[in-house]
């Protein structure tokens, strides 16, 4: 994450033990779409502007130098791209890293790689 964007995403995420699911911390993060779908239909688009959005901003760049730098998140980021565009392969690296920091802060352990990205 780096000694700016770690510190970011400590800050504003707060006491993690306030998200009871990792759902709802990707959810406050931004990184979920907010697609209300009924029976397959699509029936509208939810609040998008709900959540923190210095959060999903440091998420997203998070994600930008990952894709760049870890071999492994570099390949999946490439698969990724082949079957959807840039920006929404960013976000799904974006929504697994912040899975993977509500696991960090929940339970004190280890990024691992290949356990987010294997």
């Amino acid at each position: 994450m780096g000694k700016i964007l770690g510190p970011t995403i400590l800050l504003e995420t707060g006491p993690i033990e306030r998200f009871a699911q990792v759902g709802h911390y990707a959810s406050y993060a931004r990184c979920v779409p907010s697609d209300k779908i009924s029976n397959g239909k699509s029936k509208g688009k939810g609040n998008t502007k709900n959540g923190n959005r210095y959060l999903a901003m440091a998420y997203l760049e998070a994600a930008h130098y990952a894709a760049i730098w870890n071999p492994t998140i570099k390949h999946y980021y490439q698969r990724k791209c082949k079957k959807v565009p840039k920006m929404v392969a960013k976000k799904t690296i974006a929504n697994k890293l912040s899975r993977a920091c509500y696991h960090m802060l929940k339970n004190g352990t280890k990024f691992e790689v290949n356990r987010a990205f294997g």
